[in-house]
């Protein structure tokens, strides 16, 4: 791994906890967070508990950071139930994540709309974290460097090379999201490199270098150091995990 990627785990609480939950994860995540060494860690709670999390965050004078989990691509406007990128910052969001597969499957987000978003992220002065990766069906058909390379060729289309280095990508295989099953590091490995070839080609293989790439899907502590060992694997983008505090620091101990 560059010298110069600093390492990134992310808890990505989807749609869990009720706000005294968060709270009181958060706080433990906040009082830990030297446990992580060199690690930047940003938690991801549910849009209502954002500003609930943000404001521990605060008290407890962290560098946790603080993300979003989706937003949409215009700044204000008619679009009941959305969240604006605007928002975002003015609850102390520095990071949001987009593209993640559940938005892709269950709510059709496309390649463009994940392109869209990350422009409007990165013009707000969020950092995305663009999620791409295959379902189990895909990879079956030894079609995952197809899918991957469409995924991340669509979803940063256009940003010239200062924006490229600017974004996280995380790749996550669909069939080891939640299932319990986790690509073997030399799988991720393998991705992940494709991945950076990609960003390579993108902008340059200098800014590709710079650009932190994570893993998701099933990420435990008990494989956490595994994954960390590989040389393109600059962190990680956690789910069920990070909804425990000894699991999600375990996690980023691994990467410290």
């Amino acid at each position: 791994m560059s010298a110069a990627r600093r390492k990134i785990v992310a808890g990505n609480w989807k749609m869990n906890l009720d706000r005294a939950k968060a709270r009181d994860l958060t706080a433990a995540v906040a009082a830990r967070a030297a446990e992580a060494g060199a690690t930047e860690l940003v938690l991801c709670p549910p849009a209502p508990y954002l500003d609930s999390v943000g404001a521990t965050l605060a008290a407890a004078a962290t560098a946790v950071a603080l993300g979003g989990q989706n937003m949409l691509d215009k700044s204000s406007g008619a679009f009941t139930g959305e969240v604006a990128p605007p928002m975002l910052v003015d609850l102390g969001c520095r990071y949001v994540i987009l593209g993640h597969s559940e938005r892709r499957t269950l709510f059709g987000e496309t390649d463009a709309m994940v392109n869209a978003k990350t422009k409007a992220a990165l013009a707000a002065g969020l950092t995305p974290i663009v999620c791409v990766g295959e379902t189990l069906e895909e990879r079956e058909a030894g079609r995952t460097a197809d899918v991957v390379t469409t995924q991340v060729r669509g979803s940063l289309a256009g940003l010239p090379a200062t924006d490229v280095e600017q974004v996280v990508v995380a790749y996550e295989p669909v069939w080891a999201i939640g299932t319990g099953k986790v690509a073997t590091p030399q799988q991720a490995q393998e991705v992940h490199a494709l991945i950076r070839g990609l960003l390579a080609g993108l902008a340059s293989p200098a800014v590709a270098d710079k650009v932190r790439i994570q893993y998701g899907g099933s990420v435990k502590p008990d494989n956490a150091a595994d994954l960390a060992a590989q040389p393109d694997i600059d962190g990680a983008l956690v789910g069920g995990a990070s909804l425990k505090a000894d699991d999600f620091l375990g996690i980023a101990k691994a990467f410290g």
